[in-house]
């Protein structure tokens, strides 16, 4: 207890100790109190068998992370310098106190746990609180420009028609529109132009291999009698050569790949310098990208959600599909 008393000493108004040998709430702060009976007088004894005056009896308001909480029976203690929350007092008013892997938890009976306090380092359990106001005071949110409220249930129609459709009341309820000062964020990205796409390569091979289209088609829908489901596809984009796969499964691609690599490269007698590919997670695996660096080749992947992107691999597919 003297050690508590003198660790006591160092603490700050904001902070309330839970001491389970405290017979009563203090605090050494008049003006937490929202009621206090100045005419109340007390002492009591520490754990040094010293005695300290109690110079009144009444309520604090705290405000632990938002939500008021009203403590009764508070001792003004000047003399403590701190301020105490006795654990006894809290359960003698239906509370229940779990201490448990650093944590204690203070639980209502119906509103459930209230409060939940980490153990400092020095092994003591402080709850931080701010004095609540006397008054709880209730803000009302409001838009600044009522006319972006009514530009967003329209689904972001333009002012201009919001003022049609208020001048010519063909809304029950719409008010004057007037144009914000803010611009509305989400029309600006709606609107935003992007360049268009090549119609055709700016770039070509010039020989065998030098770049390969590549592209993994299904799940095919009805299977093969083999229980085939996709269609792995290579493209000399020289030679416009094609070369056909069927996977089970989509995890296959890299086998099959490295076998194509092989018989490729011993028929051109070169070495497969790039691969068009999409982002689909057959080819951007980290044990696909590390086996074409080892093997010095660049990957070209297309940018996702762009169908303009469609590449030869990705065409010559969708004209099997179609045949099929």
């Amino acid at each position: 207890m003297l050690m508590a008393y003198l660790d006591f000493k160092q603490g700050k108004t904001e902070e309330w100790f839970l001491d389970s040998g405290c017979s009563n709430h203090m605090s050494d702060n008049k003006d937490w109190f929202s009621e206090l009976d100045e005419n109340f007088r007390h002492a009591v004894k520490l754990g040094n068998d010293t005695r300290i005056v109690v110079m009144g009896k009444g309520s604090v308001r705290l405000n632990v992370d938002g939500v008021t909480h009203i403590i009764s029976h508070v001792y003004c203690v000047p003399e403590l310098k701190n301020n105490l929350l006795s654990i006894g007092q809290l359960q003698e008013k239906g509370l229940s106190i779990l201490i448990k892997n650093g944590k204690c938890k203070v639980s209502h009976p119906e509103r459930g746990q209230i409060m939940k306090i980490d153990m400092k380092g020095n092994r003591m359990f402080v709850l931080t609180a701010t004095k609540a106001p006397l008054n709880p005071t209730c803000f009302q949110m409001k838009l600044e420009e009522e006319s972006q409220l009514w530009h967003n249930r329209f689904g972001h129609l333009s002012y201009t028609g919001l003022k049609t459709l208020s001048s010519k009341q063909m809304v029950n309820g719409l008010p004057a529109v007037t144009v914000p000062r803010e611009i509305c964020t989400y029309c600006l990205t709606g609107k935003q132009h992007r360049k268009p796409m090549p119609k055709k390569s700016l770039w070509k091979a010039s020989n065998k291999l030098q770049l390969v289209h590549a592209d993994v088609c299904g799940a095919i829908n009805p299977i093969s009698s083999s229980n085939k489901r996709y269609i792995l596809s290579f493209i000399d984009d020289f030679s416009r050569k094609i070369w056909l796969y069927f996977l089970n499964e989509k995890s296959e691609t890299f086998s099959h790949f490295k076998r194509f690599k092989v018989l490729v490269e011993k028929e051109a007698g070169v070495s497969i310098r790039c691969l068009r590919i999409d982002r689909g997670g057959e080819f951007t695996s980290n044990e696909f990208g590390e086996f074409c660096k080892s093997h010095g080749i660049r990957r070209l992947l297309t940018v996702a959600y762009t169908p303009q992107q469609n590449g030869v691999a990705e065409r010559k597919n969708r004209t099997i599909m179609n045949m099929v």
